[in-house]
């Protein structure tokens, strides 16, 4: 909402500070939307600039604001090294220990970011029935915007609960001050986005990657049917995935020079280019804090890292793996030296770097194995536990975990083995946090995390002598959705604050 009201706002005082007749056209710099979205050529910009704002919502800067601060760290997968020397990032620290803040920078580069994508699909799909051009080039533009839209909406009601449900471009000050709309209202219309993406976007082979195809669409529609528990739908929905497969590597998944591979149905794109300005940062945030991260293989010496120490992974996630379980050393790295000992990072997006502190690693967000994993969940809902486990088993014992087929078969033994498997396969990609949420299970195993961190900060990678605030942990029911931002409240008087904050 913030992009699109200060958008308005900038060209209302532009306009009534100058005399009527003075201004008689725009400057060359600028095209109006009314003399925009009439080509092809303009769609495909749009198209683009759709998919911009993803960097900045999964994660683009050192010590970024990426969605992992609320889908992971949020969760017990990780927590963050406490950085005596570098206080400056305690907002990033609240996410993970629940002392949540309505100014803080996740919140509102989430949703801030949501809404600028929504805004900008708004326009799209405004405007692109009375283009003439190619139809099936049409088509897939308007798949895009109804998928991304969607996409962005789930989000935002995943993590905020009720919002603001916005489908038309506003013309006025006014129409920018929209109330907020029930879960229920927009979850039937990212349902209703998402199956019309579906129908209109094209096939994987199709598709020009980087670029979503209706596996994409159908994923997600699988997805919010699943957090809906709408088990028969999901799965009718996640059997259309087709086209894709698992890759015989899981380390190969997350390599830079193996981007948009046959297992990955949704990723975000980086570029290391440092020209261009797109590159990721995430293995600079997550590494132990260092003063030369040259001592990482791959990485350039110099550019101290002095904000990092993020998203680390917690005691708990380490033993969770089996011990010939080949996931783990794709995921996982530990450091020893500059004072650490075996000092845990995310290894996923570790892959060095040519000119500091530019990365070329993308961010996965929909994974030919989420698919069946979320397939083996809704069939063991429905009770079919031998079709359940078969999808499971085509994860947990594929040749690139190294792991025997499971035998379990009672319905409740596979609620939890497929849950265990989410967080192993999945881990350190955004999941973890919301499946708590879904399930039910985020105030007993937060707390219990807690719990755990405040009897022994230092296994939680706090020095010694040094423990979390007595208001940490403190998770309650107003905890499972995030506070809006306090910018948004100012900016809308009619939007109000979720309870509890």
């Amino acid at each position: 909402m913030k992009a699109k009201i200060s958008i308005y706002i900038t060209a209302v005082l532009a306009l009534s500070s100058c005399k009527k007749d003075f201004l008689t056209q725009l400057p060359e710099t600028v095209v109006s939307a009314e003399a925009f979205y009439k080509t092809e050529s303009d769609f495909q910009q749009a198209n683009i600039g759709l998919y911009n704002p993803l960097r900045t919502l999964y994660g683009a800067g050192l010590a970024d604001y990426g969605a992992w601060t609320m889908g992971e760290m949020r969760s017990d997968n990780t927590c963050f090294s406490f950085n005596s020397s570098n206080r400056g990032y305690a907002d990033r620290e609240y996410v993970d220990l629940f002392i949540d803040d309505s100014n803080g920078g996740a919140i509102q580069n989430k949703y801030n970011n949501d809404y600028i994508i929504i805004g900008r699909a708004n326009q799209v799909l405004k405007t692109i029935d009375n283009a003439t051009f190619d139809e099936v080039k049409k088509n897939n533009y308007k798949g895009q915007a109804l998928f991304l839209r969607a996409f962005a909406y789930f989000d935002l009601v995943q993590y905020f609960g009720d919002v603001p449900l916005v489908l038309i471009p506003p013309t006025s000050y006014e129409e920018t001050n929209a109330p907020k709309s029930g879960k229920d209202d927009i979850y039937k219309q990212i349902i209703a986005d998402a199956t019309l993406a579906g129908s209109l976007l094209p096939e994987p082979s199709d598709a020009t990657k980087g670029y979503v195809a209706k596996g994409a669409a159908y994923t997600l529609l699988g997805n919010v049917q699943l957090v809906l528990k709408q088990w028969e739908a999901a799965e009718t929905a996640l059997l259309k995935v087709q086209g894709y497969s698992l890759l015989a590597d899981y380390a190969a998944i997350y390599e830079p020079n193996n981007k948009n591979h046959a297992e990955s149905i949704f990723e975000i794109q980086y570029y290391d280019d440092p020209t261009a300005g797109v590159a990721s940062n995430f293995a600079y945030n997550f590494l132990p804090i260092l003063n030369n991260p040259g001592v990482i293989t791959g990485f350039p010496n110099g550019n101290t890292n002095a904000y990092a120490g993020w998203n680390t992974p917690t005691p708990d996630l380490i033993a969770l793996y089996q011990t010939n379980d080949k996931r783990k050393t794709a995921s996982i790295g530990f450091y020893t030296g500059e004072g650490y000992t075996n000092r845990p990072y995310v290894k996923k997006y570790v892959h060095g770097a040519t000119v500091a502190p530019n990365t070329n690693d993308n961010f996965p967000v929909y994974r030919y194995a989420e698919v069946l994993l979320m397939l083996a969940e809704a069939n063991n809902e429905q009770g079919k536990t031998g079709v359940a486990l078969g999808y499971l088993n085509q994860v947990h014992a594929h040749p690139r975990t190294g792991l025997e087929a499971l035998t379990v078969t009672d319905q409740i033994g596979l609620r939890t083995a497929i849950m265990l498997e989410r967080q192993i396969e999945l881990a350190f990609e955004n999941k973890r946090w919301l499946d708590l949420v879904r399930t039910g299970t985020a105030i007993q195993v937060m707390n219990a995390q807690g719990a755990k961190l405040k009897a022994n900060p230092q296994a939680y990678y706090y020095p010694a002598g040094v423990t979390p605030t007595a208001d940490a942990y403190k998770v309650t029911a107003t905890r499972l959705i995030f506070p809006i931002p306090n910018r948004e409240i100012r900016l809308n008087p009619i939007l109000t604050q979720n309870p509890g904050y």
